[in-house]
Order: structure tokens, then sequence, then C-alpha cells
């Protein structure tokens, strides 16, 4: 059967590199395999990268508002989450609605996101989020030996601002949402096995 797993953590905390490892565990074991990411590639969401980015300015709530269509057109559309998932795809995603909550509520008003949120976790709630936590000032040097450092919310008093976020929303949704914290701060190998094994518990 498949299953919906997604990624999240601040930047530089690991995502790409252990959903490249868990694609390879799983279709190592003829388990069949999508991976996507938010923001995703079609017209909303290379318009966020945009304003993400700085090369274009825009209303922080209308980033938000823009983060939860993109969302809604990922889910729905052909070859989006629910196509994969009736395929019989299990679907990894890198970065989902926790990550709208976290990064935007720095800004914009918690409820006020998540109401526009509502519609997204009622018809794609994960079976699992995995959060790879790492300490802002590790992750904002790994963001920088990768050369990208441009991100609106790529700073490190904003990204000890989301960390927190996380955390605050993991204990507010504890009864709603299966997630699992991973410490990021180890070897991708260690950090790729506990993963596994997380997840074979619902596969």
């Amino acid at each position: 059967m498949s299953k919906f797993i997604v990624f999240e953590g601040i930047d530089g905390s690991g995502k790409t590199t252990q959903i490249q490892l868990l694609h390879k565990a799983l279709t190592e074991r003829n388990i069949p395999v999508h991976i996507t990411k938010e923001p995703t590639d079609d017209p909303m969401g290379k318009q966020l990268r945009k304003y993400l980015g700085g090369k274009e300015k825009t209303d922080l709530r209308a980033i938000a508002a823009l983060f939860a269509a993109d969302r809604l057109h990922h889910i729905t559309a052909e070859n989006g989450i629910l196509d994969n998932l009736a395929k019989g795809r299990t679907v990894l995603c890198d970065r989902y609605y926790l990550s709208s909550y976290a990064y935007q509520s720095v800004d914009c008003d918690l409820d006020w996101i998540m109401a526009l949120n509502r519609e997204a976790a009622s018809i794609a709630r994960p079976d699992l989020h995995i959060f790879l936590d790492v300490p802002p000032e590790q992750s904002m040097q790994r963001v920088e030996n990768r050369g990208e450092t441009e991100e609106i919310f790529e700073k490190l008093d904003r990204q000890q601002q989301i960390r927190k976020n996380f955390f605050d929303l993991f204990e507010m949704l504890k009864d709603k949402e299966n997630i699992l914290i991973v410490d990021g701060t180890r070897t991708p190998e260690t950090i790729a096995e506990e993963i596994f094994n997380k997840v074979k518990e619902i596969l």
C-alpha cells in the first residue's frame, strides 16, 4: 500500500540527501517511489522561487497564500501527490504544510496560515512527517558551503525562530500528526537507518 512521507527541517538540514537514501532503500525492495518537492516546478512554484530568491518583491502574506495554492495544485494535478498514491507509489515530498506553518508564522498569523492549508491537510495528510533537526548555526554553514544564501528566509536569526516554531508545532499537533524527529547532526548513513526503520513500521 502506498504511503505519503514528508521530510521537513530548517534550511541545510539534509532533506535532499535523506530523500535520496530512502528512495534507494525502497526501490531496492521493489517498492515504487515518487519523489517531489515544494515549491513545485509548476508556474505557481516557479513564481514563489522568484519571491524567495529576492528576484521579485511581494507581501509575505501573498507568499503564504501562493504556497497554499501551489500545494493544492501539487496535491490534485495530473502526476501530483494523489495521482501517484493512487497508482501505488509511495510519495516522498521535500516540505509540506508544516513548513508553511513554521516559516510563515514568523511574520503572519499562524491560525490564518493553518486555515489557508486546511484543505491540503484534509485531503492529503502525510502518513509520516520526518523532521531532520540540525542546530541553525550548523545548517547555515552547510547552506553557505553550497553557495546558497540568497533566499529571504536563509538568515541565522530567522532560522532559529523557525526551528523553535517547528517544535512548538510538534507539541501542538502531536495528537493529529505522525512526526519523527531525527538528530540530523550524525552521519547520513546512521540517519538513513533510523528513518528506514521507522518507515518499515508504516509500510
